[in-house]
């Protein structure tokens, strides 16, 4: 028996082997030669075929376009004082395409300068209103110890740059607020509108005010630079630079010292006050009171500012001149008695006596005049003069109210001046029409009557009250009520005057009639019995002027209190219009003081002191043709 079986032995075929490890090793070859061959096809087409193409994307990638915001055009006041201007400063972006957590990124950022709730609020607003590449601004005005702290830490923060820029500054603050306006950031609702790349740089807008309405005048061209960045992003080297080209600069008509003294004039009571020069339309000043400081609006009121302005019941933010509607009273009169004399219905010597009562026929209904027991037989100087209401009521009632409102909407009542500002109300000229268009109600005669007097369903903004005094002062040549004086488009450019746009002049049956109606205005003045006698004399010019008092509420539910006693919101609006030098009109005023209760106490002082101010300062040369005033 067999312990052990040799097994069978195969014998290897070396000759096989060798040629299948032959085989092998050239599929192998091939194999790797096909690949070689493929890259280098790859290679050779990207760099041939692609190469103009790969070539701008690198560049790309290594050069930066990044915009450059012009500088925005000043504006100055027609003397060459600057209302607003640009200054340096620093501001906080950040790239939220560059930044992996922006949460996280903003609340370290916090650590090193001081961020508010509302910049973190305004920053997220704009993000998603924004594209993720675009560099938003997080907080304005760094100061200098914010900027040195942020250098410092700059490697923490990828995508976050301190940028240098130009933010709005106006000198004068609240005494121009409400015509110069002021810019503030770009919102989302902003960048919903704006479809120009003129805005790529700029984070800042004109809001109200002339900033708004001459936007793009002021606004400038946006100009790029070519910026070599690391692959961080951060900047190495400029390569090349489109110089911006700033904005142009403005002169407007406002003398910023007439504007002073018109706001010092009201003594810190409310109300609002314009000066044309009726020889062209140019407003000289423009008051409304109180006011506000815009400067707070420009990187973004706080909300408890905002809500200081905003609560407070005499409404700073509003903008009396333009939008405050207030019945004009008996600055009306000499407009009625202008369009009594045009139709034929009066002479200036015609007269109506004045018992203190007027009575329609047939109607039981009183109407006062301010002076009881009347003013006696009167014709139209004496009526201007004491400012009778029977006499206009008379008038009124003879005119009706179809010829009543149709020549009295040739002076813009009832309709908007065209002021070059965004915002301005048509106040409301009497008519049956709008009566009816309003309140779906047919007019009625005593309805006529206290329109005579201008009260009722009269309203007029005093820019209106104004331009339709200066209207009159130049006997009939009408101007559009303008700011804007000349235009600097290039830095080493003079000025351009801007044609002060004229309008078809009223015509007039009788030229004489013009001049009745001013005597009667300036009877008002220099007359022995003008009711505003007290702040015409002495005057070195002679003052056309026309008080007015406009009542809040009916003089039976107040008489029982004394003068003092009427609760603040119950007093009569005081108005006063007037122009001088009245035989050659250089500026024409009207001036409402709120609760200032008797026109003639309250707006009249305000009135002459603008006149003075403006007359008497220098600005205006002497005319030897103007008569002096009685002392």
């Amino acid at each position: 028996m067999k312990l052990f079986r040799r097994p069978n032995r195969v014998i290897k075929d070396l000759a096989q082997e060798t040629q299948i490890f032959r085989v092998r090793a050239a599929e192998g070859l091939a194999l790797i030669a096909i690949c070689l061959l493929i890259l280098i096809g790859r290679y050779g087409w990207l760099q041939f075929a692609r190469h103009d193409e790969l070539s701008a994307r690198s560049e790309q990638n290594r050069i930066k376009l990044r915009p450059l915001a012009p500088s925005r055009g000043l504006i100055y006041d027609r003397n060459g004082v600057l209302l607003a201007e640009n200054v340096p400063q620093f501001r906080l972006e950040l790239v939220p395409e560059q930044v992996e957590d922006i949460d996280a990124t903003i609340q370290a950022l916090a650590q090193v300068v001081a961020l508010d709730v509302e910049d973190v609020e305004a920053f997220n607003e704009l993000r998603r209103s924004t594209r993720r590449f675009q560099s938003l601004p997080l907080r304005f005005h760094l100061n200098e110890a914010e900027v040195a702290r942020l250098s410092v830490n700059r490697h923490r923060f990828k995508g976050v740059e301190v940028v240098p820029y130009q933010t709005r500054f106006y000198p004068l603050g609240a005494g121009v607020a409400h015509f110069v306006g002021y810019v503030g950031r770009i919102g989302a609702e902003d960048r919903k509108l704006l479809n120009d790349s003129r805005y790529s740089a700029t984070t800042h807008i004109g809001k109200t005010g002339v900033e708004r309405r001459y936007e793009s005048m002021l606004l400038g061209e946006v100009g790029y630079e070519q910026v070599e960045a690391n692959a961080e992003g951060r900047s190495l080297r400029v390569l090349g630079h489109v110089p911006p080209k700033p904005g142009a600069n403005l002169w407007l008509s406002i003398d910023s010292r007439l504007q002073a003294a018109a706001i010092a004039a009201f003594e810190d009571r409310p109300g609002a006050a314009v000066a044309i020069d009726p020889n062209n339309g140019e407003i000289l000043a423009m008051v409304s009171l109180p006011s506000f400081d815009p400067n707070l609006f420009v990187d973004g009121i706080s909300r408890k500012n905002y809500q200081a302005l905003t609560t407070d019941p005499y409404r700073p933010l509003f903008n009396r001149a333009v939008l405050g509607g207030y019945e004009p009273g008996s600055t009306i009169k000499p407009f009625i008695g202008l369009t009594g004399l045009e139709l034929g219905l009066r002479t200036p010597t015609d007269g109506v006596r004045s018992t203190g009562e007027f009575h329609l026929p047939g109607q039981t209904q009183v109407y006062r005049d301010w002076l009881r027991g009347g003013h006696g037989f009167v014709n139209l100087n004496e009526a201007l003069a004491q400012s009778v209401n029977t006499y206009f009521y008379q008038l009124a009632a003879d005119l009706g109210i179809d010829r009543l409102s149709t020549y009295t909407a040739q002076f813009g009542f009832g309709a908007k001046t065209g002021i070059d500002l965004v915002s301005e109300t048509t106040g409301v000229l009497p008519s049956r029409e709008w009566k009816q268009q309003r309140f779906g109600k047919t007019w009625y005669p005593g309805e006529t009557v206290i329109a005579g007097i201008g009260q009722g369903y009269w309203v007029a903004t005093p820019l209106q009250l104004a331009n339709a005094l200066a209207t009159l002062s130049v006997q009939g040549k009408r101007f559009t009520p303008h700011l804007l004086r000349s235009v600097q488009h290039d830095f080493a450019a003079d000025p351009e005057l801007v044609a002060s746009p004229e309008l078809p002049p009223i015509a007039v049956r009788d030229p004489n009639n013009w001049i009745a109606v001013r005597d009667g205005m300036v009877a008002v003045m220099h007359g022995p019995t003008g009711t505003a006698r007290a702040h015409g004399m002495n005057s070195p010019f002679l003052i056309a002027g026309k008080s007015g008092t406009a009542q809040r509420v009916k003089a039976s539910r107040v008489q029982h209190l004394g003068e003092n006693a009427i609760p603040e919101h119950l007093r009569n609006q005081a108005l006063f219009v007037a122009f001088a030098p009245a035989d050659a009109p250089k500026i024409a005023v009207a001036v409402v003081v709120e609760h200032g209760q008797s026109g003639s106490r309250a707006a009249a002082p305000v009135a002459r002191r603008i006149l003075d101010a403006y007359l008497l300062s220098g600005k205006v040369a002497a005319d030897p043709n103007v008569t002096e005033a009685p002392r």
